[in-house]
């Protein structure tokens, strides 16, 4: 294996061939300023405190910009901007509010490059996932709804539906940009205008979305973003003028955001955690269930809410099943986020990393046998290998609770009934993959899996017109397609 001693080279697996270094320029993200204030009103406006936070990259652990901390002040006049705005955003045709949408969805086409070498130097993923997946989903979330800003009243929701007005929106920072789309697209629509923070990891794609806002000479106050931790959160989703409140994050604090909306009047929808099964039956094609099972929990370093973090395997094809995904473990490219040959990018955050490590280190404890592929990680940075749990129980932890980093646990079944009961033993009930080539055991199992989101013979596969969003502990509401339009509407 060639030797890699810091984050700027890549780690670069022994095989067929090596593969030589691929870097993007992180000059293609364009200026990064050193501080940041809030988007206020169509303007860059300072906090009215004085506190800041830091945002560093993850892959080198340099400090990257300061921004500012969202105070109650802060938050009341970004709301008061929007409140202001809604009167004339909403009395617009629905023509006029899909002109804006376009041409933002074509300003973030324009820029995506530049966008995607900022999310990963942000957020630690790899570039060929911000450049290949996530921006072009974060364009084609615009282009959709802007289809259907003027056919509101075909979208089964009655006859001239009304939008809510102010939306308060926290998004993650597992996917910064693309969990913006999902939530301002939809509202601009519907005629609501938005408040939006962003994670306080990750904000920088939200403030160049800012400008991206302005560029497309957005009316001022529809858009306005404020930076902060869970303090400015907790804030917006407080603030009295607020009338729907959208949130995707972990679910001890959608619970928290449940209790405190109870009795208000404000719609609520929440995206939450999720311990999704991924199910191989005996008959299913182990090269392609190898490769949905890499996609299910690797990508993104495994920060994915409907990541595939528990393998169900059918018992008779286990041995040749994990054969074939240990050989494939170890040609995953651990490295640089900016090389694009990089497979597995930098985990987020030093705080994520220790999560990870201790949920790891429990699984051992508890008798599970742990295996990860040899690789050498870089010497600065927040790093994680790609690693298996076998021998693996319903009661171990890394079975039951969500570890949102690449760590798989492997589970074995005999009959469906099997499966099933154990792939619904968990609180949540995000997504779930199924893998056989029988179309009617495909149709009874996603029938009776407890799981909002069921794939068949394939995982994490995503579209804006396809709706997305689970229920037990894993939230309600829907994001996308269709249904992801009644969330901002007065129904």
């Amino acid at each position: 294996m060639a030797k890699n001693k810091n984050a700027a080279e890549p780690v670069r697996k022994s095989g067929l061939f090596e593969y030589a270094p691929a870097p993007e320029s992180p000059a293609a993200a364009g200026d990064i300023a050193t501080s940041y204030g809030h988007f206020i009103n169509g303007e860059f406006a300072d906090s009215s405190g004085s506190e800041a936070l830091k945002t560093v990259n993850p892959a080198t652990e340099q400090v990257l910009a300061e921004f500012a901390q969202g105070t109650d002040e802060d938050v009341d006049r970004a709301v008061k901007a929007a409140r202001k705005a809604f009167a004339d955003w909403s009395a617009l045709p629905g023509s006029e509010r899909a002109k804006y949408l376009f041409r933002i969805a074509r300003i973030i086409q324009e820029r995506s490059r530049e966008l995607a070498v900022l999310e990963s130097i942000d957020n630690g993923k790899p570039i060929k996932e911000t450049r290949d997946v996530d921006l072009p989903l974060v364009a084609a979330h615009f282009f959709y709804y802007a289809g259907w800003a003027d056919k509101l009243d075909f979208a089964g929701y009655g006859p001239s539906p009304k939008p809510l007005g102010v939306a308060g929106q926290v998004i993650p920072w597992n996917f910064p940009l693309m969990m913006l789309a999902w939530k301002i697209a939809p509202a601009l629509a519907t005629g609501n205008t938005v408040v939006l923070k962003p994670a306080e990891t990750t904000p920088l794609t939200a403030l160049r979305f800012a400008e991206i806002c302005r560029q497309a000479g957005l009316p001022k106050g529809v858009v306005n973003i404020v930076t902060g931790d869970g303090r400015t959160g907790a804030a917006l989703t407080a603030h009295p003028d607020v009338n729907k409140v959208a949130f995707t994050g972990s679910t001890p604090v959608g619970r928290a955001i449940a209790k405190q909306l109870a009795g208000t009047r404000k719609k609520l929808s929440l995206e939450l955690g999720g311990k999704a099964a991924n199910i191989v039956f005996d008959d299913a094609p182990i090269d392609q269930a190898v490769e949905g099972i890499v996609n299910g929990i690797f990508f993104n370093q495994g920060h994915v809410c409907c990541a595939g973090s528990r393998l169900l395997v059918q018992e008779s094809v286990q041995d040749e099943l994990l054969d074939a995904l240990k050989r494939r473990m170890a040609t995953l490219r651990v490295g640089d986020p900016l090389d694009k040959n990089t497979d597995i990018g930098a985990i987020n955050s030093a705080a994520q990393l220790a999560r990870i490590t201790e949920l790891a280190t429990a699984g051992e404890a508890e008798g599970a046998e742990r295996w990860a592929p040899e690789c050498e990680l870089p010497s600065a940075g927040y790093w994680f290998r790609p690693t298996l749990f076998t021998g693996v129980s319903q009661a171990h932890r890394i079975a039951r609770e969500e570890i949102f980093g690449p760590v798989l646990s492997v589970l074995t079944f005999r009959t469906p009934a099997e499966a099933l009961e154990k792939a619904n033993n968990t609180p949540y009930g995000l997504s779930a993959g199924i893998w056989t080539e029988k179309g009617s055991r495909i149709l009874w199992m996603a029938d009776r899996l407890k799981a909002g989101v069921v794939w068949a013979n394939t995982f994490n596969k995503f579209d804006p017109t396809s709706p997305f969003g689970g229920y037990k502990e894993s939230g309600y509401g829907r994001e996308g397609g269709r249904h992801g339009l009644e969330a901002y509407l007065d129904v």
